[in-house]
């Protein structure tokens, strides 16, 4: 069973349906006890670091992820869910995140003829060696919807780049964590598949 760890944030529900489409058994809860039965976890999100960090703090959720977290149990956090994965963010000064992964969050850099936010399809260079990507051919077009991106320490973590206004680390996959910038639920067949490498890994 997959748990979709519900904190009040947005897109928690299309993450549930298209793991409920490929045939998995899935919750949407904070319940800690039904989390620390799942077999897998799944953190999405949109909206504001701080606000993200605020209400896994006042759910009692930080801990519960933490520590599952720590006996193995893999985990994928999507979009902001991804970024709060890490230590710190420059939309929240401040403002601790997860801090299971090295890396920052840093405000995407403006450039002439560039929107941000980065929204819409963008291709990434994936990393083959990652499992999130089996079966996934390079340069495969996937739906980005944010305004801040991910600077790993650790490049070896990253799973997949993308070009926007900079090199952002849109994907990075450690031991049992494993994490997407983009919206694998909201891209397609291809995005389902990547899900599904989760989901079945």
């Amino acid at each position: 069973m997959i748990a979709i760890i519900d904190y009040d944030a947005g897109n928690i529900k299309s993450v549930e349906k298209a793991v409920k489409f490929l045939g998995f058994d899935c919750v949407t809860t904070r319940d800690k006890d039904v989390i620390d039965s799942a077999d897998k976890l799944i953190l999405p999100g949109v909206g504001a670091f701080g606000d993200a960090m605020e209400k896994l703090n006042s759910f009692g959720l930080v801990d519960v992820i933490k520590s599952n977290v720590e006996k193995n149990k893999p985990l994928l956090g999507i979009c902001l869910g991804m970024q709060i994965l890490f230590e710190e963010g420059d939309e929240s000064p401040g403002v601790m995140g997860l801090g299971l992964l090295g890396g920052k969050i840093k405000r995407l850099p403006e450039k002439e003829g560039f929107k941000i936010p980065h929204m819409g399809w963008n291709s990434i260079d994936i990393n083959p060696e990652k499992s999130l990507f089996k079966g996934i051919p390079n340069n495969t077009y996937v739906y980005f919807v944010h305004s801040y991106y991910l600077d790993a320490t650790d490049k070896s973590q990253v799973a997949a780049t993308a070009e926007y206004t900079t090199t952002i680390d849109a994907s990075v996959q450690h031991n049992n964590i494993f994490g997407c910038q983009f919206h694998p639920e909201k891209s397609g067949d291809l995005g389902l598949q990547i899900l599904k490498n989760y989901c079945e890994g």
